[in-house]
Protein backbone atom coordinates (compact mmCIF):
# COMPACT_ATOMS: atom_id res chain seq x y z
CA UNK A 1 0.00 0.00 0.00
CA UNK A 2 2.81 2.38 0.83
CA UNK A 3 4.45 1.76 -2.58
CA UNK A 4 1.18 2.33 -4.42
CA UNK A 5 0.58 5.59 -2.59
CA UNK A 6 4.07 6.79 -3.46
CA UNK A 7 3.47 6.04 -7.14
CA UNK A 8 0.18 7.94 -7.10
CA UNK A 9 1.90 10.91 -5.45
CA UNK A 10 4.67 10.87 -8.05
CA UNK A 11 2.06 10.76 -10.82
CA UNK A 12 0.33 13.83 -9.38
CA UNK A 13 3.63 15.74 -9.55
CA UNK A 14 4.50 14.64 -13.10
CA UNK A 15 1.33 16.06 -14.63
CA UNK A 16 1.79 19.70 -13.54
CA UNK A 17 5.52 19.45 -14.19
CA UNK A 18 4.87 18.34 -17.75
CA UNK A 19 2.41 21.19 -18.22
CA UNK A 20 5.02 23.69 -16.97
CA UNK A 21 7.63 22.31 -19.40
CA UNK A 22 5.21 22.57 -22.32
CA UNK A 23 4.28 26.13 -21.36
CA UNK A 24 7.96 27.09 -21.24
CA UNK A 25 8.54 25.56 -24.67
CA UNK A 26 5.50 27.39 -26.03
CA UNK A 27 6.77 30.67 -24.59
CA UNK A 28 10.19 30.11 -26.16
CA UNK A 29 8.51 29.35 -29.50
CA UNK A 30 6.44 32.55 -29.35
CA UNK A 31 9.44 34.72 -28.46
CA UNK A 32 11.97 33.23 -30.88
CA UNK A 33 9.78 31.85 -33.65
CA UNK A 34 11.40 28.41 -33.44
CA UNK A 35 11.93 25.54 -31.05
CA UNK A 36 14.86 26.01 -28.67
CA UNK A 37 18.24 24.56 -29.66
CA UNK A 38 17.13 23.89 -33.24
CA UNK A 39 18.71 26.96 -34.85
CA UNK A 40 22.08 25.36 -35.55
CA UNK A 41 20.49 22.06 -36.57
CA UNK A 42 18.07 23.57 -39.09
CA UNK A 43 20.20 26.33 -40.62
CA UNK A 44 21.68 25.02 -43.87
CA UNK A 45 25.32 25.77 -44.46
CA UNK A 46 25.89 28.06 -47.46
CA UNK A 47 26.92 26.19 -50.59
CA UNK A 48 27.65 29.19 -52.80
CA UNK A 49 30.86 31.03 -53.72
CA UNK A 50 30.70 33.61 -50.93
CA UNK A 51 31.81 32.08 -47.64
CA UNK A 52 31.16 35.02 -45.30
CA UNK A 53 27.83 36.52 -44.29
CA UNK A 54 26.38 39.08 -46.70
CA UNK A 55 26.10 41.73 -43.98
CA UNK A 56 29.89 41.70 -43.58
CA UNK A 57 30.34 43.13 -47.08
CA UNK A 58 30.81 46.89 -46.77
CA UNK A 59 31.92 47.91 -50.26
CA UNK A 60 31.21 46.55 -53.73
CA UNK A 61 32.99 47.59 -56.90
CA UNK A 62 31.51 46.43 -60.20
CA UNK A 63 33.11 47.00 -63.58
CA UNK A 64 32.34 46.04 -67.14
CA UNK A 65 34.86 47.05 -69.76
CA UNK A 66 35.90 50.63 -69.06
CA UNK A 67 32.82 51.47 -66.97
CA UNK A 68 32.60 50.93 -63.24
CA UNK A 69 30.53 51.81 -60.19
CA UNK A 70 31.11 51.40 -56.46
CA UNK A 71 28.59 50.95 -53.67
CA UNK A 72 29.24 51.35 -49.97
CA UNK A 73 27.17 50.14 -47.04
CA UNK A 74 26.22 52.93 -44.64
CA UNK A 75 24.08 52.86 -41.46
CA UNK A 76 21.10 53.98 -43.54
CA UNK A 77 21.68 51.47 -46.33
CA UNK A 78 23.69 51.25 -49.54
CA UNK A 79 25.02 54.36 -51.27
CA UNK A 80 26.64 54.94 -54.65
CA UNK A 81 30.08 56.47 -54.29
CA UNK A 82 30.17 59.95 -55.76
CA UNK A 83 26.45 60.54 -55.20
CA UNK A 84 24.71 62.09 -52.22
CA UNK A 85 22.10 60.27 -50.19
CA UNK A 86 21.13 56.61 -49.96
CA UNK A 87 20.53 54.52 -53.05
CA UNK A 88 16.84 53.91 -53.87
CA UNK A 89 15.13 50.85 -52.49
CA UNK A 90 14.80 49.15 -55.89
CA UNK A 91 18.60 49.18 -56.28
CA UNK A 92 19.46 48.11 -52.74
CA UNK A 93 17.07 45.18 -52.93
CA UNK A 94 18.93 43.87 -55.99
CA UNK A 95 22.31 44.41 -54.29
CA UNK A 96 21.14 42.31 -51.33
CA UNK A 97 19.71 39.68 -53.68
CA UNK A 98 22.97 39.51 -55.62
CA UNK A 99 24.93 38.90 -52.42
CA UNK A 100 22.41 36.29 -51.33
CA UNK A 101 22.72 34.43 -54.64
CA UNK A 102 26.52 34.32 -54.33
CA UNK A 103 26.17 32.87 -50.86
CA UNK A 104 23.49 30.21 -51.38
CA UNK A 105 23.58 29.27 -55.09
CA UNK A 106 25.43 26.01 -55.58
CA UNK A 107 27.59 25.42 -58.67
CA UNK A 108 26.26 22.73 -60.97
CA UNK A 109 29.80 21.95 -62.11
CA UNK A 110 33.38 22.69 -61.05
CA UNK A 111 36.16 22.64 -63.62
CA UNK A 112 39.61 22.40 -61.99
CA UNK A 113 42.76 23.74 -63.60
CA UNK A 114 43.79 20.25 -64.71
CA UNK A 115 40.72 19.96 -66.94
CA UNK A 116 41.04 23.35 -68.63
CA UNK A 117 41.78 23.40 -72.36
CA UNK A 118 44.96 25.08 -73.68
CA UNK A 119 43.07 28.34 -74.16
CA UNK A 120 42.30 28.29 -70.44
CA UNK A 121 39.92 30.89 -69.07
CA UNK A 122 39.30 32.48 -72.50
CA UNK A 123 37.18 29.50 -73.52
CA UNK A 124 34.68 30.43 -70.81
CA UNK A 125 34.59 34.17 -71.47
CA UNK A 126 36.81 34.82 -68.45
CA UNK A 127 39.90 36.24 -70.16
CA UNK A 128 38.85 38.96 -69.94
CA UNK A 129 35.62 38.55 -67.95
CA UNK A 130 32.48 40.38 -69.06
CA UNK A 131 31.91 41.79 -65.56
CA UNK A 132 33.89 41.79 -62.32
CA UNK A 133 32.49 42.32 -58.81
CA UNK A 134 34.96 43.04 -55.98
CA UNK A 135 33.44 42.47 -52.55
CA UNK A 136 35.20 44.03 -49.57
CA UNK A 137 34.81 43.88 -45.82
CA UNK A 138 36.03 46.69 -43.55
CA UNK A 139 39.55 45.27 -43.61
CA UNK A 140 40.08 43.11 -46.71
CA UNK A 141 38.82 41.90 -50.07
CA UNK A 142 36.43 39.05 -49.37
CA UNK A 143 36.06 37.90 -52.99
CA UNK A 144 36.66 38.97 -56.57
CA UNK A 145 33.97 37.43 -58.76
CA UNK A 146 34.69 37.19 -62.49
CA UNK A 147 31.63 36.60 -64.68
CA UNK A 148 32.05 34.86 -68.02
CA UNK A 149 29.91 33.65 -70.89
CA UNK A 150 26.94 31.29 -70.85
CA UNK A 151 27.17 27.57 -71.37
CA UNK A 152 26.07 26.16 -74.76
CA UNK A 153 22.53 25.58 -73.45
CA UNK A 154 22.29 29.20 -72.32
CA UNK A 155 21.05 28.24 -68.85
CA UNK A 156 24.17 28.97 -66.77
CA UNK A 157 27.22 31.25 -66.64
CA UNK A 158 30.87 30.43 -66.09
CA UNK A 159 32.30 32.20 -63.03
CA UNK A 160 35.76 32.27 -61.47
CA UNK A 161 36.91 33.66 -58.14
CA UNK A 162 40.00 35.85 -58.37
CA UNK A 163 43.19 34.04 -57.39
CA UNK A 164 41.66 30.57 -57.85
CA UNK A 165 42.08 28.33 -60.91
CA UNK A 166 38.68 26.63 -60.66
CA UNK A 167 35.90 27.61 -63.07
CA UNK A 168 32.37 27.23 -61.76
CA UNK A 169 29.17 26.77 -63.74
CA UNK A 170 26.54 28.81 -61.91
CA UNK A 171 22.81 29.37 -62.52
CA UNK A 172 22.18 32.17 -64.99
CA UNK A 173 20.26 34.32 -62.52
CA UNK A 174 23.41 34.83 -60.41
CA UNK A 175 25.16 36.79 -63.18
CA UNK A 176 21.98 38.49 -64.39
CA UNK A 177 21.36 39.95 -60.94
CA UNK A 178 24.78 41.65 -60.87
CA UNK A 179 24.33 42.96 -64.40
CA UNK A 180 21.06 44.46 -63.23
CA UNK A 181 22.78 46.15 -60.27
CA UNK A 182 25.43 47.65 -62.55
CA UNK A 183 22.83 48.86 -65.03
CA UNK A 184 20.62 50.50 -62.40
CA UNK A 185 23.53 52.21 -60.67
CA UNK A 186 24.85 53.55 -63.98
CA UNK A 187 21.46 55.03 -64.82
CA UNK A 188 21.37 56.73 -61.47
CA UNK A 189 24.74 58.25 -62.25
CA UNK A 190 23.30 59.64 -65.47
CA UNK A 191 25.72 57.69 -67.69
CA UNK A 192 23.19 55.70 -69.64
CA UNK A 193 22.05 58.60 -71.82
CA UNK A 194 24.34 61.61 -72.08
CA UNK A 195 21.79 63.47 -74.19
CA UNK A 196 19.18 63.39 -71.47
CA UNK A 197 21.74 63.93 -68.72
CA UNK A 198 22.81 67.14 -70.42
CA UNK A 199 19.21 68.31 -70.36
CA UNK A 200 19.13 67.82 -66.62
CA UNK A 201 16.06 65.60 -66.91
CA UNK A 202 15.43 62.47 -64.86
CA UNK A 203 15.23 59.18 -66.72
CA UNK A 204 11.81 57.69 -66.04
CA UNK A 205 12.74 54.00 -65.70
CA UNK A 206 15.25 52.77 -63.11
CA UNK A 207 16.66 50.19 -65.53
CA UNK A 208 17.64 50.13 -69.19
CA UNK A 209 15.75 47.99 -71.67
CA UNK A 210 18.81 45.78 -72.20
CA UNK A 211 17.97 44.22 -68.84
CA UNK A 212 14.27 43.76 -69.64
CA UNK A 213 13.19 40.43 -71.11
CA UNK A 214 9.42 40.68 -70.87
CA UNK A 215 6.91 43.52 -71.01
CA UNK A 216 3.20 43.37 -70.22
CA UNK A 217 0.88 46.16 -71.34
CA UNK A 218 -2.62 46.52 -69.91
CA UNK A 219 -4.86 48.73 -72.04
CA UNK A 220 -8.66 48.87 -72.04
CA UNK A 221 -8.79 45.91 -69.66
CA UNK A 222 -6.77 43.70 -72.00
CA UNK A 223 -3.28 42.37 -71.24
CA UNK A 224 -0.72 41.90 -74.02
CA UNK A 225 2.61 40.26 -73.24
CA UNK A 226 5.86 40.66 -75.15
CA UNK A 227 8.99 38.56 -74.58
CA UNK A 228 12.45 38.06 -76.00
CA UNK A 229 13.38 34.78 -77.64
CA UNK A 230 16.64 32.95 -76.95
CA UNK A 231 18.48 35.35 -79.26
CA UNK A 232 17.07 38.39 -77.45
CA UNK A 233 14.61 39.31 -80.23
CA UNK A 234 11.20 40.65 -79.22
CA UNK A 235 7.91 38.92 -80.08
CA UNK A 236 4.30 39.16 -79.01
CA UNK A 237 3.72 36.17 -76.77
CA UNK A 238 0.13 35.40 -77.67
CA UNK A 239 -0.85 34.73 -81.24
CA UNK A 240 2.26 36.10 -82.90
CA UNK A 241 4.97 33.52 -82.39
CA UNK A 242 5.71 30.12 -83.86
CA UNK A 243 7.02 26.93 -82.33
CA UNK A 244 10.08 25.41 -83.96
CA UNK A 245 9.64 21.85 -85.20
CA UNK A 246 12.37 20.61 -82.90
CA UNK A 247 10.57 21.66 -79.72
CA UNK A 248 8.52 24.20 -77.83
CA UNK A 249 10.68 27.20 -78.66
CA UNK A 250 9.41 30.74 -79.20
CA UNK A 251 10.49 32.27 -82.50
CA UNK A 252 10.07 35.97 -83.15
CA UNK A 253 8.08 37.21 -86.14
CA UNK A 254 10.70 38.91 -88.38
CA UNK A 255 8.19 41.55 -89.50
CA UNK A 256 6.98 42.55 -86.05
CA UNK A 257 10.28 42.18 -84.16
CA UNK A 258 11.80 45.52 -85.32
CA UNK A 259 8.53 47.37 -84.61
CA UNK A 260 8.42 46.02 -81.06
CA UNK A 261 12.12 46.68 -80.51
CA UNK A 262 11.87 50.30 -81.67
CA UNK A 263 8.93 50.99 -79.36
CA UNK A 264 10.61 49.50 -76.30
CA UNK A 265 14.11 50.81 -77.01
CA UNK A 266 12.70 54.33 -76.79
CA UNK A 267 12.16 53.79 -73.05
CA UNK A 268 15.92 54.10 -72.55
CA UNK A 269 15.59 57.81 -73.16
CA UNK A 270 12.15 58.44 -71.67
CA UNK A 271 12.49 61.34 -69.23
CA UNK A 272 10.15 63.03 -66.79
CA UNK A 273 9.06 66.49 -67.89
CA UNK A 274 8.06 67.71 -64.44
CA UNK A 275 7.71 66.37 -60.90
CA UNK A 276 4.16 66.98 -59.68
CA UNK A 277 4.09 65.65 -56.13
CA UNK A 278 3.38 62.67 -53.86
CA UNK A 279 0.90 60.03 -54.91
CA UNK A 280 -1.70 60.17 -52.13
CA UNK A 281 -5.20 58.79 -52.75
CA UNK A 282 -6.85 62.14 -53.42
CA UNK A 283 -4.27 63.22 -55.97
CA UNK A 284 -4.25 59.84 -57.71
CA UNK A 285 -7.90 60.39 -58.57
CA UNK A 286 -7.22 63.96 -59.66
CA UNK A 287 -4.44 62.86 -62.01
CA UNK A 288 -6.34 59.89 -63.43
CA UNK A 289 -3.99 57.43 -61.74
CA UNK A 290 -6.53 55.78 -59.44
CA UNK A 291 -7.70 53.96 -62.58
CA UNK A 292 -4.75 54.27 -65.00
CA UNK A 293 -5.50 54.33 -68.70
CA UNK A 294 -2.35 52.33 -69.43
CA UNK A 295 -0.19 50.05 -67.25
CA UNK A 296 3.21 48.72 -68.31
CA UNK A 297 5.13 46.06 -66.36
CA UNK A 298 8.81 45.37 -67.02
CA UNK A 299 10.42 42.03 -66.11
CA UNK A 300 14.05 40.95 -65.87
CA UNK A 301 15.22 37.65 -67.25
CA UNK A 302 14.27 34.59 -65.20
CA UNK A 303 12.03 36.64 -62.91
CA UNK A 304 8.27 36.74 -62.33
CA UNK A 305 8.51 39.88 -60.19
CA UNK A 306 8.32 43.16 -62.14
CA UNK A 307 11.36 45.40 -62.16
CA UNK A 308 9.02 48.36 -62.56
CA UNK A 309 5.32 49.10 -62.94
CA UNK A 310 4.63 52.24 -64.97
CA UNK A 311 1.15 53.77 -64.90
CA UNK A 312 -0.18 56.48 -67.22
CA UNK A 313 -3.09 58.67 -66.13
CA UNK A 314 -5.00 61.65 -67.45
CA UNK A 315 -3.63 64.34 -69.80
CA UNK A 316 -1.81 67.13 -67.95
CA UNK A 317 -2.24 69.42 -70.97
CA UNK A 318 -2.11 68.99 -74.69
CA UNK A 319 1.51 67.86 -74.66
CA UNK A 320 2.03 65.95 -71.40
CA UNK A 321 0.39 63.15 -69.43
CA UNK A 322 0.50 62.24 -65.74
CA UNK A 323 2.44 59.10 -64.85
CA UNK A 324 4.12 57.35 -61.94
CA UNK A 325 6.11 54.27 -61.02
CA UNK A 326 3.77 52.33 -58.74
CA UNK A 327 3.35 51.72 -55.91
CA UNK A 328 5.64 54.29 -54.27
CA UNK A 329 6.73 56.64 -57.03
CA UNK A 330 5.82 60.31 -57.10
CA UNK A 331 3.47 61.68 -59.74
CA UNK A 332 5.32 63.13 -62.74
CA UNK A 333 4.44 64.27 -66.22
CA UNK A 334 5.85 62.73 -69.40
CA UNK A 335 5.50 63.69 -73.02
CA UNK A 336 2.17 62.64 -74.52
CA UNK A 337 3.94 60.67 -77.26
CA UNK A 338 5.31 58.19 -74.68
CA UNK A 339 1.97 56.40 -73.98
CA UNK A 340 0.83 57.03 -77.56
CA UNK A 341 3.83 55.07 -78.82
CA UNK A 342 2.59 52.04 -76.85
CA UNK A 343 -1.00 52.23 -78.09
CA UNK A 344 0.37 52.48 -81.63
CA UNK A 345 2.51 49.41 -80.96
CA UNK A 346 -0.54 47.45 -79.82
CA UNK A 347 -2.40 48.37 -83.00
CA UNK A 348 0.64 47.47 -85.11
CA UNK A 349 0.81 43.94 -83.71
CA UNK A 350 -2.94 43.41 -83.81
CA UNK A 351 -3.57 43.82 -80.09
CA UNK A 352 -5.13 47.30 -80.12
CA UNK A 353 -8.79 48.02 -79.57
Amino acid sequence: MTGAAAMRAAGRWKTPLGIIVLLLLLLALVLSGQWPELRSKLSPSPKGLLAIASNEIERIGIRSGTESIALRRQPGGWTIEGMDGPAPAELTSHVDTGLKFLRISEPSREIPAGELAPEGFAAFGLDPPSEVAVLETHSAIAATVNFGTTNPAGTSHYIRLGGAPTVYLMPRHVTEEWRLVLDMARRLQGKASSAFASRGADLLLPVSMAQVWAVEIVANGKLTRFERDAAGTWFRHLGQHAHASSGDVHVADPNQAPIIDAAFRAFDGTATEKRVGPADAAHLTQYGLALPTLIVLFYARDSSTPLARLEFGAPADGLDRYARLAPDGAVVTVAEFEPRRLTELLRAVGAGS
